[in-house]
């Protein structure tokens, strides 16, 4: 089998960054890394590019932030036939130490599983929605029934991308709408999965951080979290323009839209089924606004 896809994106936070990347490299397990900086202006490029890891497949730097599913969409168009896709975001700490094993194994145990991600304790805490335990040789996952899995760290089953092709760039929801586009096109499932544990820190001292060698801010005045705050708009672009999720889900489900997404990063892809370029070109736009 093609050893997994990993997709990580980086936006500023080198602390956060640096923390991270060094836990998922820290398996012994195999995949092929694939990093994306989007555009972040705190000396992170400067530490990817010095990363070294014979996993490490690919590492890009954008020249303007045109928000996460534009990136995440970029490092899945580079995606094999057959191969699983795993993206993880930089605020994602992984500490179990055969992570990759753990979500093959899960999808081994459960075919109908389409999508298993891991997320923090206090994530399971807050959640309220209806989820089914499903068992198997061991190891779990939770089902979802209504909802969506946290997007911070997924595992795509091949088939499964296979039949819904990107995250929408049309809307630009990430988790929220990828889950419904499963739940609502296609005959596979979504859940968690336990055993891979994660943790979601938010901010590193800058006194503790790994990344002080590539740091050349001046801290005193404004850390690589300052910036990140500075221009976080992923709630703005949620209240202006989650009607447009709204508006997709509802034409899949009458049958006016198939559940394959294309995206820019695919030429092919755009000729196989409906894009509506002008709605993403939109969100593209807002990103690049506000996020740069």
């Amino acid at each position: 089998m093609i050893p997994p896809l990993v997709s990580f994106v980086a936006w500023n936070r080198l602390g956060l960054t640096a923390r991270n990347l060094m836990a998922l490299l820290a398996t012994q397990d195999d995949f092929e890394l694939y990093i994306i900086d989007n555009n972040s202006t705190d000396n992170s490029w400067d530490f990817i590019w010095d990363l070294r890891d014979e996993r490490i497949k690919g590492r890009k730097r954008f020249e303007l932030n045109r928000g996460p599913v534009y990136a995440s969409n970029y490092n899945l168009s580079l995606r094999k036939q057959g191969q699983y896709f795993i993206t993880v975001d930089s605020d994602v700490n992984i500490h179990t130490p055969n992570w990759v094993s753990v979500f093959l194994n899960a999808f081994s145990q459960f075919p109908e599983a389409g999508l298993l991600g891991a997320v923090s304790k206090e994530y399971y805490d807050r959640y309220n929605q209806t989820i089914i335990r499903k068992e198997g040789r061991g190891i779990y996952y939770l089902q979802l029934v209504r909802g969506f899995v946290e997007g911070c760290c997924q595992c795509l089953r091949p088939e499964l991308v296979d039949i819904l092709g990107y995250w929408s760039e049309e809307s630009c929801m990430g988790d929220t709408e990828i889950c419904s586009r499963i739940c609502t096109g296609t005959p596979y499932k979504a859940g968690f999965l336990p055993a891979v544990e994660i943790d979601q820190l938010q901010k590193v001292d800058c006194n503790e951080c790994a990344a002080q060698k590539w740091c050349r801010l001046d801290r005193d005045k404004k850390t690589c979290f300052d910036i990140r705050n500075e221009k976080y708009s992923n709630p703005q672009f949620r209240a202006v323009n989650g009607w447009k999720n709204n508006k997709c889900i509802k034409e899949i489900e009458q049958g006016r839209r198939p559940v394959f997404c294309p995206s820019v990063h695919d030429a092919q892809s755009l000729e196989a089924a409906f894009y509506n370029r002008g709605m993403a070109e939109e969100n593209f736009r807002f990103y690049e606004l506000h996020g740069n």
